[in-house]
């Protein structure tokens, strides 16, 4: 059974990745490249943007071979706090601190989920925070306020 591209759920998964992959790509455009010793600024972005191009030519493909038609219909209400999580997250990084913002993103995108358990979500976050204090605050000397009391 043949279903139509607009309704192959890998192909249009594909076809996604593409277009998010040719769209950083044209922004990281207007960067110097630079050389693999000597990387500009547009360096990652343009070579990430060809890897997710790469990975929606062959999820496309495997979508024309699968015939996996989409089932059901949109998830308003998960895509809705998914992107009130980010949202949440840039606005309250440089007013609350790191950790708050990240224990902000992490509840309310679990929340999206079919399954919420408060216990995971308190580990995931705690476990989280310390990485990123590590890695960014600590390690690579981000200039990011644990909390906001850090100011």
């Amino acid at each position: 059974m043949r279903t139509s591209i607009f309704k192959n759920q890998d192909a249009l998964a594909g076809l996604l990745f593409m277009g998010l992959g040719a769209l950083g790509f044209a922004i990281a455009l207007g960067y110097t490249f630079g050389t693999t010793i000597d990387m500009g600024p547009g360096y990652f972005p343009r070579v990430l943007s060809l890897v997710l191009i790469g990975f929606g030519i062959v999820i496309f493909l495997k979508g024309l071979r699968s015939c996996m038609p989409v089932e059901g219909g949109w998830g308003w209400l998960p895509l809705a706090l998914l992107s009130a999580s980010l949202l949440l997250f840039g606005f309250l990084l440089e007013r609350a601190g790191l950790v708050p913002a990240l224990a902000a993103l992490f509840f309310v995108s679990a929340r999206a989920g079919h399954e919420f358990k408060t216990r995971e979500v308190l580990v995931l976050t705690a476990v989280m925070s310390v990485f990123a204090a590590v890695v960014f605050v600590w390690g690579l000397k981000l200039p990011y306020a644990l909390f906001a009391w850090n100011f």
